[in-house]
């Protein structure tokens, strides 16, 4: 297969034009959020040079320290953005969320570095660009699921309330909410999966074939990928919210919002 056709710097600016039909639009529909499409945009191209250049560093100098330093900062950053979307929660809550992300993101990670694809844990051209995969599903993951959990307990607070003065157990009245919240964050990543093949053609599978790997490698690459995104983003979600959604009430059966 062709060797991937590298972008100069001017033919990659020109990819910044389309961002001007997305401001029009957001004019035309009065959307209020230019200010942060710009700054995203401009975050995005940064760390990802940023990330770049510290990649390229480590490749060149494969060193164990460097490897799994960089899936710890991952593995913080991830755990960082989560809870600062989700202030509201109490600090066993955010200790819970932050240990089953960690917990579950490391695990999965292993597991497909050592058993699916049969390489060191230390070795940076997998474990780093699997690991950035992996974990930021689970963020993802677990940031949608807080919210849908947090928004419904705060729709349905006078029902919760009256369910409580009636005598029915916390645990009973939590438990929907946390099955809802499960679901909702695992439709995302089962709605790609079943248009993936005929509508779309998956990130890491299409960044393989550009790369110079045959289609049938990348292909077994993807499905796989896929299914440790759905485990990753199934288990730290219901481990975040099955665990935490404890700490909003004590031995007592009182809850605190």
């Amino acid at each position: 297969m062709n060797n991937i056709i590298s972008l100069n710097i001017w033919q990659f600016a020109l990819i910044y034009l389309l961002l001007i039909i997305v401001l029009l639009i957001m004019k035309k529909c009065k959307i209020s959020q230019t200010k942060l499409l710009i700054i995203a945009s401009f975050r995005m191209t940064v760390q990802l040079v940023l990330a770049g250049l510290v990649l390229t560093y480590i490749f060149q100098n494969p060193h164990p320290a460097f490897t799994i330093g960089y899936l710890f900062l991952m593995t913080g950053f991830a755990i960082f953005i989560t809870l600062s979307r989700n202030r509201e929660i109490n600090n066993r809550f955010k200790f819970i969320v932050g240990l089953s992300l960690a917990a579950t993101g490391i695990s999965i990670v292993s597991f497909f570095i050592m058993a699916v694809v049969g390489v060191s844990l230390f070795n940076p051209q997998y474990t780093i660009p699997i690991s950035g995969m992996i974990i930021g599903n689970a963020m993802t993951g677990v940031s949608l699921g807080l919210r849908v959990f947090n928004g419904d307990i705060k729709a349905e607070r006078n029902r919760i309330d009256s369910l409580l003065n009636i005598g029915v157990t916390p645990q009973k009245i939590l438990i929907p909410f946390v099955n809802k919240a499960v679901e909702t964050a695992l439709l995302p990543t089962l709605y790609s999966m079943i248009g993936m093949g005929i509508i779309s053609l998956p990130g890491m599978m299409t960044g393989q074939i550009l790369s110079g790997t045959m289609p049938s490698t990348a292909i077994l690459y993807q499905i796989a990928i896929i299914i440790a995104i759905c485990a990753v983003t199934c288990l730290s979600v219901f481990c975040s919210l099955y665990f935490g959604h404890k700490t909003l009430y004590n031995k007592r059966m009182q809850m605190s919002f």
